[in-house]
């Protein structure tokens, strides 16, 4: 994805086996989506592209350092808002051996590996993000 792409953030969906990375969200009523489970990815800062603003933002929730190289476009999507620039979205595939690297950052509550088919149905996740999950396993 190049840095072009006018976007206002973007998200990534990182697998580890047969888990998907989330962390639940702070639980405050002046932030989008409080208390739910969200997946790593924010806002785009400067110029940067896609794979660099989820590489970023996942260093900064999760202490970890991903290659730019490891993050696969997935699509652009729509701003949940209903208004304003989209959003992009990426997967990422790691080895479990990658989960003793996590150093939680200061935005939210909690993280964990949660196995994808519980993520998928709980309704405690953020909702555009698990259509996003669920439509890039089908494919």
């Amino acid at each position: 994805m190049s840095g072009d792409l006018d976007f206002h953030g973007a998200k990534v969906a990182i697998f580890i086996d047969d888990a998907i990375l989330v962390y639940r969200r702070d639980d405050r009523p002046d932030i989008p989506f409080p208390n739910m489970l969200d997946l790593p990815g924010g806002g785009r800062e400067g110029r940067e592209s896609g794979a660099e603003c989820v590489a970023r933002e996942t260093f900064e929730e999760f202490g970890l350092r991903i290659a730019i190289d490891n993050f696969e476009y997935v699509e652009t999507y729509p701003n949940w808002r209903g208004k304003g620039h989209s959003a992009l979205f990426f997967v990422c595939r790691l080895s479990s051996d990658i989960l003793q690297d996590v150093v939680f950052g200061d935005e939210g509550q909690d993280w964990q590996a949660m196995p994808v088919a519980e993520y998928l149905a709980s309704d405690e996740a953020v909702p555009h993000l698990q259509l996003r999950v669920e439509a890039c396993l089908k494919t």
